[in-house]
């Protein structure tokens, strides 16, 4: 038996991005994803050790800058990410922006990002986004 490949996914908690966390955390577990789990965490709860040992990793806030994540855009300007998968999402494309350049300097493999207005996206739109941002750890 393989051992499961673990992904974390960090929120600022607000509603409409923790419910998109939890609907993501959701579909690992099953096909593609069942070598998979998944972690939905709070910024807050954010420490480096939790995020050294994911084999990817996802970011999702409902508006630029929220305080939660001042202690993981400063981690991420000192931590060599290098190819590890990273994927974003938010409602608000101003807060897309400030997620892509939070991780630049980690050099992460930076997907396309998700924006869900008002945290609408179906299960398959979930999947197929997932999966892009998977693509080189499947």
């Amino acid at each position: 038996m393989k051992a499961k490949k673990n992904i974390l996914i960090i929120t600022d908690n607000s509603a409409i991005t923790r419910g998109v966390a939890e609907n993501i955390a959701a579909i690992f577990g099953t096909a593609p994803f069942a070598e998979w789990s998944a972690e939905v965490i709070s910024a807050e709860d954010f420490s480096p050790t939790r995020l050294l040992p994911a084999h990817a990793f996802l970011l999702g806030c409902g508006q630029p800058e929220p305080p939660d994540f001042a202690r993981v855009g400063e981690l991420f300007k000192h931590i060599n990410l290098a190819g590890r998968p990273c994927g974003i999402f938010s409602p608000q494309t101003g807060a897309v922006k400030y997620l892509s350049g939070l991780v630049r300097d980690s050099e992460a493999a930076l997907g396309d990002p998700l924006v869900v207005k008002n945290g609408a996206a179906d299960k398959r739109e979930l999947k197929k986004w997932v999966k892009d941002i998977l693509t080189n750890v499947l």
